[in-house]
């Protein structure tokens, strides 16, 4: 799950995220359309943005199906909406403006996901 403000660099983001999966597919922000997916070789990247949306409807049911595939990467932006049906195995990316062009991570993940932040386990 992203977390940022209004323009923070949430797309941006999943955009390198895509890039580093291999896709080459054009990542844009799905901010009207909720969805979008970009094809990585085995694997399937799902974009949502719940920003517009003041309830998740079916769209919910759709994120769901795809947190339990294992060949599928999910990016959420404004997730508060659908929090609810997020695993607790999840990661969050803060996004903190620095500077006009600079970025801060942060990066929040239970014990079970440690391995994939080798740089940081102690």
């Amino acid at each position: 799950m992203l977390s940022s403000d209004l323009g923070g660099g949430k797309t941006a983001f999943v955009r390198g995220l895509a890039r580093g999966m291999g896709s080459t597919d054009h990542v844009s922000s799905p901010t009207f359309t909720v969805s979008r997916e970009y094809r990585a070789g085995n694997l399937v990247l799902y974009h949502f943005d719940f920003y517009r949306l003041q309830e998740p409807g079916v769209i919910a049911a759709e994120l769901e199906e795809f947190l339990h595939d294992t060949a599928a990467v999910v990016a959420i932006e404004w997730g508060v909406i659908v929090e609810g049906i997020l695993p607790d195995d999840k990661v969050i990316i803060t996004i903190m403006r620095t500077g006009e062009n600079e970025r801060r991570l942060t990066f929040s993940y239970p014990e079970t996901l440690r391995y994939l932040f080798p740089e940081q386990a102690a």
